[in-house]
């Protein structure tokens, strides 16, 4: 053969070659990449930067017994990132109302306003102020976005919710008569569980907040034979490590806040687990007497009715995708303290800092960062 039609018999099957990679080459992380929103592609990776930023604000003011102010820097901090994004954002969850909160309140638009992303956001500068203050574990800094009309609209009162992961979620799809239910006994949830996780009832771990207007559901679960972990405050993480294998996290059950209940369906929508939640007011879920039961409805169903919630539908179930109908849905994480899967941040001195944090978007990609700030170079932190 000539050496030309060798050559170019080489030619053609290095090309057959490189096209039978293509073909059989999984393309799993490229797929998915296509399939990310342009928020999740040009937010995503800016977001990381508002919850460290945050968190190491927060970090400063840890053991330091002084719940207020470390809230204070973290709002402070997260909005000052927040208002160097190029986007017209809105606070849809957030830290209260507009009278009750100077930064970050319910209806507050940020960013520049530049650009053609309207986004809907949750935030939660420091989940677990107290646990911030006495240096306990489970204090993070946190926020969700979604396009516009994908975050739950909500006031700041309760929601009584059950979260699981995503096991769960696949046994409910395939036995269309067992799913998870608000209002079902403890045990009948347990049970559904524990087949999904193909576990016995004594082997769930159920996280619950730490108060008085649990106790019946902290017996129930322990009747049932279930393990209950106790926490003071910040049920979030433990409600996202529902859908973490290896967290020792199985469901979380209770009523804690509703901005916190949102942040966690954003969280649990992206990782493919299942939210079920019911607002309620604190009188109603902390057993008051009906005197200061309807005194709470006058002074907050005003307020409510503008947002659409009216004493017909308050008691509405509300699952992942009403807490978050949002499709471009993006999350992120920032250890302050310890928790369940993060680290703590870390300072150095002169302004270093090392921070965790998880993040994660609706095309399926999650990350764990390990983000280390150096302001002096010269003096660097990094070690192996």
């Amino acid at each position: 053969m000539p050496k030309k039609d060798f050559i170019s018999g080489s030619r053609l099957f290095a090309s057959r070659k490189w096209e039978l990679i293509l073909i059989s080459h999984p393309k799993t992380v490229e797929e998915m990449i296509d399939c990310s929103g342009p928020i999740e592609c040009d937010l995503l990776p800016r977001l990381i930067h508002v919850t460290e930023a945050a968190a190491i604000a927060a970090a400063y003011q840890m053991g330091r017994g002084n719940k207020s102010f470390a809230d204070q820097v973290a709002v402070a901090a997260m909005r000052r990132m927040l208002n160097k994004l190029d986007m017209k954002g809105i606070i849809q969850i957030g830290e209260g109302e507009r009278d009750e909160a100077p930064m970050l309140y319910i209806g507050e638009h940020v960013g520049t306003g530049k650009g053609n992303l309207e986004v809907d956001i949750a935030v939660d500068p420091l989940e677990g102020t107290n646990l911030t203050a006495d240096g306990g574990p489970g204090s993070v800094a946190v926020m969700a976005m979604a396009e516009r009309g994908g975050i739950f609209h909500g006031p700041d009162i309760y929601m009584d919710k059950i979260v699981v992961g995503p096991d769960v979620v696949r046994y409910e799809e395939e036995h269309p008569d067992e799913k998870i239910d608000l209002d079902a006994p403890v045990r009948y949830n347990l049970e559904i569980v524990a087949k999904a996780l193909d576990r016995s009832i004594e082997e769930l771990v159920v996280v619950v907040l730490d108060r008085p207007r649990h106790a019946q559901k902290i017996t129930e679960i322990r009747e049932a034979g279930a393990r209950v972990k106790l926490i003071s405050d910040g049920d979030l993480m433990p409600g996202v490590s529902t859908a973490i294998r290896g967290s020792g996290v199985h469901m979380v059950m209770g009523a804690g806040g509703s901005g916190e209940a949102v942040l966690t369906a954003a969280a649990i929508k992206i990782l493919g687990g299942k939210i079920l939640a019911r607002l309620v007011l604190p009188t109603v879920a902390n057993g008051k007497s009906q005197d200061k039961v309807d005194k709470e409805i006058e002074e907050k169903m005003p307020r409510l009715e503008k947002m659409g919630i009216t004493l017909q539908n308050i008691n509405d179930v509300l699952d992942t995708n009403k807490l978050v109908p949002g499709n471009d849905v993006i999350f992120s994480a920032s250890a302050v303290t310890p928790g369940h899967f993060l680290r703590e941040v870390n300072l150095f001195g002169s302004g270093d800092a090392r921070v965790h944090t998880i993040s994660m978007g609706a095309s399926g990609s999650v990350r764990f960062t390990d983000s280390i700030y150096i302001k002096d170079k010269r003096e660097t932190p990094l070690y192996l």
